[in-house]
């Protein structure tokens, strides 16, 4: 019994899998693309399907991709020929083939590609064909939820793609609590394992906004496993309930555990003291400079993801802002980033629900339930009924 077919719309050749797990080709096999061993078409019904005859390594086959004049079949099995493994110990996660090349997604965040790239499908930039996977390089993929991101290869082209998740404040600073992109400040746990922060995190959320109050949790951690140590720095991020009461009982005189994290944010937003550096970030408008902590624009955004992990020279410290929204907008935007409230102070008419209808698609918000949208529709109703 068959289970399933593999074939692309550009390719004239296929495969067929039982319930075996036997894999049999058919079509054309002019560049070798059916494995028989020999470069000849499979195409009569009286040969009913030939049966590869190369041998397919152990193991439950997952996916087969038929390119124009190559396949992949993806099982569970690991490679052995290869001294080098191209993949470590992780695991594949998606394969999609096109006429001539192949993208590879992995579950550690990597993309990589191989074959022709004749026309930048590959974005290396040299042009001349790839034997061997290699990684493309795509920094912002580090910070991403992998699980939400698929690849699709065309005839000579490629996408890379994401379907939407939703996230609240609190779940994108774990996030952000959990990555090492932009960390400056370190703590060592009792078991010698180091744990990285950041110091515009810490200062926030510890009582007192003093460096005394850090040295006491580098105390703290110092004689916590990093199991404990984890949990604090999740409590610190997060305001996360689930924290060992006896943990929560230590740390607790040192931490504003008792102010929302929204509210926090907003006084990272509000701070006006930029001598200490912590607004290091420039956004140039039209009508002036806008300055901002830029370790919170990358865990709220993905156009600033992708445009300060992919950036490492000096310029990456400042950008002009293109997306023509109103001062109005901008700035509603912007403080939604840092607090998931909307700016008080700013009359909302159909002219910025529009603009910022646009603005959150251009700037690639995280996706937050309620969302910003929503929100500002319904404030708007409200000041047209009062």
């Amino acid at each position: 019994m068959f289970l399933k077919c593999f074939q692309e719309k550009f390719a004239d050749h296929a495969f067929l899998l039982n319930s075996n797990q036997e894999l049999f080709g058919f079509g054309n096999n002019a560049t070798g693309q059916i494995g028989l061993g020999r470069r000849s078409n499979n195409n009569k019904i009286s040969e009913k399907f030939a049966k590869l005859k190369k041998k397919i390594p152990k193991g439950k086959i997952i996916d087969i991709q038929c390119g124009y004049s190559h396949s992949i079949i993806q099982h569970e099995s690991k490679f052995t020929e290869i001294t080098s493994p191209l993949f470590d110990d992780n695991s594949i996660l998606e394969i999609s083939v096109g006429r001539y090349h192949t993208l590879i997604l992995t579950t550690n965040k990597k993309l990589l590609g191989f074959g022709s790239n004749d026309y930048g499908q590959l974005r290396f930039e040299n042009t001349a064909p790839q034997p061997i996977p290699i990684q493309i390089d795509l920094p912002y993929l580090a910070f991403e939820d992998i699980s939400n991101y698929r690849i699709c290869c065309g005839y000579s082209n490629s996408f890379l793609y994401y379907s939407l998740s939703f996230s609240n404040l609190e779940e994108d600073l774990i996030k952000l609590c959990k990555r090492k992109e932009f960390c400056d400040i370190s703590f060592k746990t009792q078991d010698g394992e180091i744990i990285e922060a950041h110091k515009l995190i810490l200062k926030y959320r510890l009582k007192d906004q003093n460096e005394n109050q850090i040295e006491k949790l580098k105390q703290i951690i110092s004689q916590k496993s990093i199991q404990e140590s984890n949990q604090i720095f999740e409590m610190i991020y997060s305001n996360n309930s689930k924290i060992n009461p006896k943990l929560y009982s230590e740390i607790k005189e040192i931490i504003n555990s008792n102010e929302k994290i929204e509210e926090t944010m907003k006084r990272i937003y509000l701070n006006e003291n930029e001598n200490e550096n912590e607004k290091d970030f420039i956004i140039e408008r039209k009508e002036k400079q806008y300055k901002f902590p830029k370790l919170i624009l990358i865990m709220r955004s993905e156009l600033y993801r992708g445009m300060f992990l992919s950036v490492t020279d000096d310029t990456s410290n400042k950008v002009t802002d293109y997306s023509e929204l109103s001062n109005e907008s901008f700035q509603i935007l912007e403080y939604w980033i840092y607090s998931n409230q909307i700016k008080e102070g700013i009359q909302i008419t159909k002219e910025i629900i529009d603009e910022l209808e646009t603005g959150i698609d251009y700037f690639q918000l995280n996706q937050t339930n309620p969302n910003l949208l929503d929100l500002l529709i319904n404030k708007f109703q409200n000041q047209n009924q009062n």
